[in-house]
């Protein structure tokens, strides 16, 4: 259900009190467009973006070696899914390309990232976890007639992928 909305004059919206059901399946939720500014690396206050070339996130006009940047942070808050995609293949590109260079990691073992997260204590989840969760959500969606009820709460998400 939406509400029609019309500007008041200061920049802002109010509701008309006019409203439209819609039949739907799902509802996305996307509020606000400023990205925020990730410690160590550069970020353009005006535009809220990393700088970069391709998708290679740039510190002082130069690659930083494995470190690249797509979404609104790379573009900026436009286009829909279409155009950010095409960012994504660019940067993908890029790391592909880059991949021989890259820094091989310390601990090449599989499992060093199992470790890391669990010694560190952050929680995470499995891919049986997400097939969990995937189950969980149609379980929910199904007495509403819907193909899902999506989770959007973290912890939730990760109850549901445990089985909790």
């Amino acid at each position: 259900k939406t509400e029609r909305t019309q500007l008041d004059g200061t920049g802002n919206v109010k509701g008309t009190g006019e409203f439209k059901q819609w039949d739907v399946q799902a509802i996305y939720r996307a509020v606000g467009y400023r990205c925020a500014a990730v410690a160590g690396l550069p970020f353009d206050e005006d535009t809220d973006t990393v700088p970069h070339r391709a998708g290679r996130v740039l510190a002082d006009g130069e690659p930083l070696p494995g470190v690249y940047v797509t979404g609104w942070v790379k573009r900026g808050p436009v286009g829909l899914i279409g155009h950010t995609k095409g960012d994504a293949n660019e940067t993908v590109a890029c790391l592909l390309a880059d991949r021989r260079t890259l820094t091989r990691p310390a601990h090449p073992d599989p499992d060093a990232v199992l470790e890391f997260l669990l010694a560190a204590g952050i929680s995470f989840t499995t891919w049986d976890g997400w097939y969990r969760l995937d189950a969980h959500e149609r379980a929910l969606g199904e007495p509403e007639g819907r193909e899902r009820v999506k989770v959007v709460d973290r912890v939730d998400m990760l109850r549901a992928s445990v089985g909790g």
